[in-house]
């Protein structure tokens, strides 16, 4: 992991500009603020357009979007292309109703997305290959290499799948992978979500963005680990603070076994 990009985004405190869903939004703006970004929730209209301009990166999170926010999106993202701010697009449960995948095709066509981050049968929806899917959750079996480098492809970006092992792949086809993570973060809701806000902070340092990617995921992962081996955690509910907690601390830190 290259540890300056955590350290930069420490030092720059870049303001992310986050439109997600309702669900995580208090605990995407608590991840933000532990790995030290500063966090915006905001979806009117009205705004969208002036917030993400003055800020340092976007996250549009579709997970419980309606179609009175879509306007808002697009204006977000296209504000950020024009001044060069990197854009991140979670297509949360994609695969689940022909309402989502219309409201992404409508962003991908509109948005030039620096990373697009989702689950195996999310990304796997968006370039049509076979996956199986449970409501928001990916639930099939596949190869979620050849996930990413598609997508990455397709849409001229950097896919970012998670699962079991995660792939990082920009479109010269090169894959990382990263394996670092918990179980734990099956059981929490969000827990996707703010690695999306958390990406967003990452792409506002000074490195590549596939290297940007791999060291929020792989951060974000080790985080993780470490916080589930802390001895009063036993179970999701214990571990979502001591998780919280983990966000902040230093690369060495959450090395230490």
């Amino acid at each position: 992991m290259n540890t300056s990009i955590i350290e930069q985004v420490r030092e720059a405190n870049p303001l992310i500009h986050n439109l997600t869903n309702e669900v995580v939004m208090n605990f995407t703006a608590n991840g933000l603020l532990a790995f030290g970004a500063s966090p915006i929730m905001a979806k009117a209209t009205e705004e969208a357009e002036e917030m993400a301009s003055i800020s340092n990166g976007v996250l549009i999170n579709i997970g419980t979007s309606t179609l009175t926010e879509l306007p808002a999106m697009k204006l977000a993202g296209k504000a950020a292309n024009k001044k060069d701010i990197p854009v991140v697009l979670d297509p949360v449960g994609i695969g689940a109703t022909s309402f989502r995948k219309d409201v992404v095709k409508q962003l991908l066509q509109e948005v030039q997305f620096t990373v697009i981050k989702g689950n195996a049968g999310e990304m796997a929806k968006l370039v049509d290959m076979p996956w199986e899917v449970k409501g928001v959750e990916s639930v099939g079996d596949g190869d979620g290499k050849e996930i990413a480098k598609k997508v990455a492809n397709m849409y001229h970006t950097t896919a970012v799948v998670t699962g079991e092992t995660d792939y990082i792949c920009s479109n010269n086809e090169t894959v990382i992978e990263n394996r670092s993570g918990h179980v734990y973060l099956e059981k929490i809701t969000g827990a996707g979500c703010l690695l999306g806000s958390i990406i967003a902070a990452c792409l506002t340092t000074d490195a590549k963005v596939e290297e940007q990617a791999f060291a929020a995921v792989q951060f974000y992962g080790l985080a993780a680990e470490y916080a589930a081996k802390q001895e009063h955690v036993q179970g999701s509910g214990s571990f979502l603070p001591a998780f919280i907690d983990a966000l902040s601390n230093e690369i060495d830190q959450l090395n230490t076994k």
